[in-house]
């Protein structure tokens, strides 16, 4: 164990951990992904910084070597997003995104059995929904959703990793069932992405687990346009680190309609086409719930994060606001669901535990459908919204 420290360092602050009691005091939903964007032995270097932040593990490239940091009970600083710390582990992986060779088979082998071993302890479904990337872990807030990382990004092997965590998965075979995970043959599917060396300059082909959306079944239809990514409507692009038109191998979409060898999800509060023949399916079809607004509800809010009401936080501690991100669900679209989750906050904001309410969880009577709304996870409020099992209602 490489122990990432814990401490005081002046004025109030202190790093680069927050001590917890998980599972026993909040319960662990998700394991996230990273890539390190370093080389080991500058990895080590952060994580043993008390001013830089921390995760729990890392992984070596040339060998799959563990080193664990922080406990597994505690809450690392690796997300980005405090709702998802609290609630997940963090995995560092030694390499760089945009070059997919780091990401050797003997670091997916030792990762996934680290995996498969803390999922089992902790009650983790192995799904896209719970074991994440970087890149799918949403914005808190709308201001910071532009900035949050893309790692492990394209060249990451998602099916290839799932197989050695020994997934369950469930296939219907039709279409009729209302759900599409995206499954495209890794080898093979090789979009021409471009700046994994110079910015618009074509990567080097190489196998991928994403598929490219656009907004029409045409290979000469632009790709679809993240609205909190390029706020002017203007699409997406093939830059390698341009995640706002893509999903990934494993993600479970609603889906939005057929033509040909294209078929249509509903992405990002719209509908996204990707290329899927029969001779070479780059999906499957599965089943399971989504999430709608309720008759009635023009456009409900997407939020960042799944947070308790006003009402529920203790005196004297500071109200952490339910702020909608910049999209929006309407009427007529549906979203594959991950989980129901009630509304928490942890409250760690001192070194010593010593500020009001630190250190507890705070609950309310909220409660939220985590659904694959774009490339990242997002919340919608139940209140907001109906679940219905996907055949009902799925485009025919």
């Amino acid at each position: 164990m490489d122990p990432a420290p814990y401490e005081a360092f002046g004025a109030g602050d202190y790093g680069n951990h927050d001590l917890s009691d998980r599972p026993a005091r909040q319960k662990i939903e998700y394991i996230v992904i990273h890539d390190t964007e370093a080389s080991w032995a500058t990895t080590l270097k952060l994580v043993q910084d008390p001013t830089y932040v921390s995760w729990h593990y890392s992984l070596r490239s040339v060998d799959g070597h563990i080193a664990q940091h922080v406990k597994t009970k505690d809450v690392g600083w690796h997300a980005g997003n405090w709702f998802v710390n609290a609630k997940s582990i963090g995995l560092e992986h030694e390499g760089f995104a945009a070059q997919g060779t780091w990401y050797t088979e003997a670091m997916y082998r030792t990762s996934a059995k680290l995996v498969r071993h803390l999922a089992l302890r902790l009650g983790i479904p192995l799904d896209r929904q719970h074991i994440i990337g970087h890149d799918n872990v949403p914005g808190t807030v709308a201001s910071t959703v532009r900035g949050m990382h893309w790692d492990p990004g394209p060249y990451w092997d998602w099916t290839h990793y799932f197989d050695l965590l020994h997934a369950p998965r469930l296939d219907t075979d039709t279409p009729a069932s209302g759900l599409v995970r995206i499954d495209p043959d890794y080898a093979t599917n090789q979009p021409a992405f471009t700046g994994c060396v110079t910015a618009g300059v074509p990567c080097a082909p190489r196998g991928s687990s994403s598929v490219v959306l656009r907004t029409a079944p045409s290979a000469d239809a632009t790709l679809v346009n993240d609205v909190a990514l390029r706020p002017d409507g203007t699409p997406n692009t093939m830059a390698v680190s341009d995640h706002g038109a893509r999903a990934s191998a494993g993600q479970t979409y609603a889906l939005a309609g057929r033509q040909g060898d294209w078929t249509a999800i509903w992405y990002l509060g719209q509908r996204a086409w990707f290329h899927n023949p029969a001779s070479a399916p780059t999906a499957s079809w599965t089943v399971g719930v989504v999430a709608t607004p309720k008759p009635g509800r023009a456009t409900i809010p997407v939020y960042g994060r799944a947070y308790p009401e006003q009402a529920a936080y203790p005196a004297g501690v500071p109200y952490q606001a339910i702020s909608p991100l910049q999209y929006t669900l309407a009427a007529g679209q549906r979203y594959a669901v991950g989980a129901v989750l009630a509304g928490e906050y942890y409250r760690a904001t001192t070194f010593d535990g010593s500020s009001p309410g630190d250190w507890t969880v705070i609950r309310g009577e909220n409660r939220y459908a985590q659904i694959q709304f774009g490339h990242r996870i997002m919340y919608v409020d139940l209140a907001d919204v109906q679940l219905l099992p996907s055949p009902v209602g799925a485009p025919r």
